[in-house]
């Protein structure tokens, strides 16, 4: 039986979700075949745009740019944890990710089928589960180095408020600044400890519904996944085409 292909990489285009506070998207043709004979885009986006990794100098600067790690880390057999079902915002511990982690180890692509890819482009893809500190820890002890999932970020995704200025305006002449504290900034406690990892870790995010690698998975068929990135150099992360190979 021939090996099926399954891309796990969500369309660029312009005005397409990124995590708040990140470049807009914007691809407009700098040439055509009309003017110039040939046609050619030009691209405006941030690294973190669409499905993409994290190198550990994403959190540190300190730490390993996305051209100083092997390529070992960007494929490899994967594991898929089935986290559907969670609530909104819902932690995920070491606990839920025992099954996932028996079967994993050095050279394993853990994937977390959060159900997330389902909410993308609407306001409550924001609101994804993520991983606690704990759990985190747990994925390094287990010897795992690239870890992804089907959602915005493996850590909290902070409330941007409310989507129209006019709101926004509005709530702030409505409300004292000594009413509430100012919310503290993400501190991104899994992301640190996964690209934090010996030898640097890797994470891959924004990847879409992961629903045919678990069945694959179920059925006993060899799940495969590579997550190659563009070829930044001394850069944070970049986008990616996510493909996994089942069978």
């Amino acid at each position: 039986m021939a090996a099926t292909l399954v891309d796990l990489t969500h369309q660029v285009t312009t005005a397409m979700p990124v995590y708040p506070g990140d470049p807009a998207v914007v691809l407009t043709p700098a040439l055509t075949t009309a003017t110039a004979g040939v046609n050619v885009l030009a691209l405006h986006l941030g690294s973190q745009s669409g499905t993409h990794v994290d190198a550990p100098y994403h959190v540190d600067v300190t730490w390993p740019t996305l051209d100083g790690l092997p390529l070992e880390r960007f494929t490899g057999p994967a594991v898929v944890a089935d986290l559907r079902g969670l609530e909104p915002r819902a932690e995920v511990t070491p606990e839920r990710l025992a099954p996932a982690l028996e079967r994993a180890g050095e050279g394993t692509v853990l994937l977390l089928a959060t159900g997330w890819a389902r909410h993308w482009g609407t306001d409550a893809y924001l609101a994804h589960p993520s991983l606690s500190p704990a759990a985190a820890e747990a994925i390094v002890a287990a010897g795992v180095r690239t870890v992804g999932v089907d959602a915005l970020s493996v850590d909290p995704t902070p409330d941007p408020g409310p989507g129209d200025p006019a709101v926004a305006a509005l709530l702030a002449d409505l409300t004292d600044e000594h009413d509430q504290p100012v919310a503290p900034e993400p501190t991104l406690a899994a992301h640190r400890v996964l690209l934090g990892a010996p030898g640097g870790g890797v994470i891959a995010e924004n990847l879409t519904d992961l629903r045919a690698l678990l069945a694959a998975q179920q059925a006993g068929l060899p799940v495969e996944v590579s997550l190659f990135p563009l070829r930044l150099v001394a850069a944070d992360g970049a986008p990616v085409r996510a493909v996994a190979r089942l069978g």
